[in-house]
């Protein structure tokens, strides 16, 4: 799926269609990753909602030159988390015992959230860069936390295949993200 044609779609001709495929591939991945990071189950249904309401209204500044669309949509749900924590904090809703998952200060919270949200951005950009293959199976296997024969099951490829498929990914991820630092 060319995902930047859609956001492109939505940009120029407000195609509902064109959104309701980023919408039903997105929001349940924002979920889960915002549950992964965390949230309540609520927390982590508005936070997607938001984010793709954020892609509709935003469509036109999506400049596929600079990021890719996931990266571009993930960064999108990753703002929202964090300006969801830091009005949590100003409210004072965390318990006393309450701790920001790996941060012992809450003070930095942000930053590091932010340092996350880069990182992660980063990361999707670069499997954006690989062939559709090992895309497929590195988002099945790191992202969708697929088991390696439930991988080869879906695909209809043998096991061997998927843990090669897997391991050049790796290696070009490694490549590609060496380049950036």
């Amino acid at each position: 799926m060319e995902w930047a044609d859609l956001i492109g779609r939505v940009a120029s001709r407000g195609e509902r269609d064109a959104f309701k495929t980023l919408f039903e591939h997105f929001a349940p991945r924002i979920k889960g990753l915002m549950l992964k990071a965390g949230c309540k189950a609520d927390e982590a249904e508005e936070i997607a909602q938001a984010a793709l309401i954020a892609v509709w209204r935003k469509a036109a500044q999506f400049d596929p030159a600079s990021t890719g669309a996931s990266a571009w949509i993930f960064t999108i749900a990753r703002n929202l988390r964090i300006d969801l924590l830091r009005r949590t904090m100003r409210s004072g809703r965390f318990g006393h015992d309450a701790e920001l998952a790996d941060s012992a200060d809450p003070a930095d919270s942000a930053d590091v959230l932010i340092s996350r949200a880069e990182n992660t951005a980063r990361v999707t950009a670069a499997i954006e860069c690989l062939s559709a293959e090992q895309s497929r199976v590195i988002r099945l296997s790191f992202i969708e936390e697929q088991p390696h024969p439930e991988i080869a099951r879906l695909l209809g490829i043998p096991l061997g295949t998927v843990k090669s498929r897997i391991r050049l990914a790796m290696n070009r991820l490694r490549e590609l993200l060496d380049e950036e630092s």
